[in-house]
C-alpha cells in the first residue's frame, strides 16, 4: 500500500493550479443521464472519485469518452463527453456504490428519465452517517414510490414525476442537487425550501440551464425548477474547487510560504479568507488567481465554526486545525455538520499538537513545533490535514492509507514538490 513522506521545515514558493470540484464534477456526470445528447464536461480532475462514478455510470450505459486537457493556460483539468443515449440498465450495484457515497447522484436522474432506479445504500468516509432519508422523501414528493429492498433502494415513476413543493428539514447538498436534477424533467414546477447555497449547486444549475432546464434562486434557500419534456446536449467547465484553494492557501501559511493558487476565486472562500485573515494569513486577489502569505508576525490562534455555505466547510475543518496546531494562542474549532469529524486529532496529537476534544468543539492550544511521526489517514480531509502538518513538522512524518488522498486531492505530492516541499510518494 503506497504511503507519502514528508520532511518538514521548507516555506511553500511559487503557484499551485486549482483543480476542477470534485464535489461539482460527480453531480455534473449525473447529470448525462437525463438526455440522450452528449453532455461535454471540461475541467475534471483526475481523481479516484470520478473513475468510480464513470464506472458507474458506463454499467448504466452511458458512453464515455476522454480527450486531454481542458486549459492549456495551466489547469489540468481533461474533457470528458458522456452520451447516454439508451439507459442499458437502472440498478447502481452496490460493489460501485459502497466506494463512494455520492453514487445516490444517479438516483434522481434515473427515475427522471427512465421511471425506475435501484442503488445501493451507499458507502464512502467514515465521518458520520449521512442518512439518504432527505434524498428519498424528496422522490416521494415528486410522486416516486420508494422501497427498500435487501440493501437497496428501489425507486419507480412508472407515470413520470410531478413537481411539487419540498421543505428540506435540514440542509443537504446532495438531496438538494438529486431533486434539482430530478425536477427537470417532471411535470409542472417544483419548489425547493431550505436549498442548499454551495457554489457547487450554482454549478449545477449552470449545466443544467444550458442543456434546456428552468431553475431560478441557485445560490440562495429557495428554489424554482420548471419541469421540460427534455434536455439537450451541452458544453460545460467544472468550477474550480473551494476546498482544495482553502487547503493549499492553509498549507503556505502552516509553512510561512508565499504562493499564487491559479484559478482559485476569492468569493468561493469568503468567511475561509475571513477567518484566515484574522488568523494573521494575507489573501490578495491577482488577475490569476489568489495570492497567499502570512500578513505580519506568527499564525494567531482563531475560532471557527463550520456552518453550510456561506458558513466555514466542514471539509476544511481538519486542515484549519492542522494550522491553528502552530498557532500563538488557543483556537476552539467546533464541528456541527458531522458527528464523527475529529478523528484526525489523534494523529495531530502523536506529532506533537496540543488539542483536549469537549462534544462537538476542539479546544486546539498551538505549540512552538510538531515532530514527525508515523500517522493514518481516517477519512480524505484528515489525510490532507496530516500532510499540511508533515510540511511544518521536524523530520518525517510517514503518512499511511493514503488512498483517502487520491478521491479529492489531484497531484498533490506534485504540486506540494513543485513549491519547494520534501514530500515524495512511496510506492507499496
Amino acid at each position: 500500500m503506497d504511503k507519502i513522506r514528508v520532511r518538514g521545515g521548507k516555506p511553500l514558493k511559487g503557484e499551485i493550479p486549482i483543480s476542477g470540484a470534485k464535489n461539482a464534477a460527480l453531480p455534473l456526470m449525473s447529470v448525462s443521464l437525463l438526455t440522450d445528447e452528449t453532455l461535454t464536461l471540461g475541467n475534471l480532475p483526475h481523481l479516484a472519485d470520478i473513475t468510480t462514478m464513470a464506472g458507474l455510470l458506463a454499467q448504466l450505459g452511458t458512453e464515455i469518452a476522454l480527450n486531454g486537457q481542458s486549459h492549456p493556460g495551466g489547469h489540468t483539468g481533461r474533457i470528458m463527453e458522456l452520451t447516454s443515449r439508451n439507459i442499458r440498465q437502472t440498478r447502481a450495484d452496490y460493489d460501485l456504490v459502497r466506494k463512494m457515497r455520492a453514487s445516490v447522484l444517479v438516483l434522481g436522474p434515473l427515475l427522471a428519465r427512465a421511471g425506475r432506479a435501484e442503488v445501493s445504500l451507499p458507502g464512502g468516509c467514515a465521518i458520520g452517517t449521512r442518512p439518504i432519508d432527505l434524498h428519498l422523501m424528496a422522490m416521494q414528493k415528486l410522486g416516486a414510490e420508494i422501497e427498500l429492498k435487501e440493501g437497496y433502494v428501489v425507486a419507480t415513476a412508472p407515470r413520470g414525476l410531478t413537481g411539487g413543493s419540498v421543505a428540506f428539514p435540514m440542509v443537504s447538498v446532495g438531496a438538494t442537487e438529486n431533486l434539482m436534477m430530478a425536477a427537470s424533467l417532471a411535470r409542472g414546477t417544483t419548489e425547493i425550501v431550505n436549498a442548499a447555497r454551495e457554489p457547487e449547486i450554482v454549478d449545477l444549475a449552470k449545466c443544467l440551464t444550458s442543456m434546456g432546464a428552468k431553475i431560478e434562486g441557485a445560490g440562495t434557500d429557495k428554489i424554482l425548477i420548471h419541469g421540460v419534456d427534455r434536455l439537450h446536449g451541452a458544453r460545460h467547465d467544472v468550477v474550480v474547487d473551494r476546498i482544495e484553494t482553502g487547503t493549499y492557501a492553509m498549507a503556505t501559511a502552516i509553512t510561512g510560504g508565499s504562493v499564487e493558487l491559479i484559478g482559485a476565486e476569492r468569493e468561493l472562500i469568503g468567511t475561509v479568507c475571513t477567518v484566515l485573515e484574522r488568523a494573521g494569513v494575507a489573501l490578495k486577489s491577482t488577475n490569476r488567481g489568489l495570492h497567499v502569505s502570512l500578513a505580519n508576525g506568527p499564525l494567531q490562534g482563531t475560532d471557527a465554526i463550520t456552518e453550510p455555505f456561506p458558513g466555514f466547510p466542514t471539509d476544511l475543518q481538519a486542515q484549519f486545525m492542522a494550522l491553528m496546531t502552530v498557532s500563538q494562542g488557543a483556537a476552539m474549532i467546533t464541528e456541527t455538520i458531522f458527528e464523527n469529524r475529529f478523528m484526525h486529532v489523534p494523529e495531530l496529537a502523536r506529532m506533537g499538537a496540543n488539542i483536549t476534544v469537549h462534544g462537538a468543539s476542539a479546544m486546539v492550544r498551538g505549540v512552538p513545533r510538531l515532530t514527525g511521526a508515523p500517522v493514518m489517514a481516517t477519512d480524505l480531509r484528515a489525510s490532507v490535514s496530516l500532510v499540511m502538518a508533515g510540511l511544518v513538522a521536524e523530520g518525517d512524518t510517514i503518512l499511511n492509507r493514503v488512498y483517502h488522498l487520491d478521491r479529492g486531492y489531484e497531484r498533490l505530492t506534485e504540486k506540494l514538490e513543485a513549491c519547494g516541499a520534501d514530500i515524495e510518494r512511496i510506492h507499496g
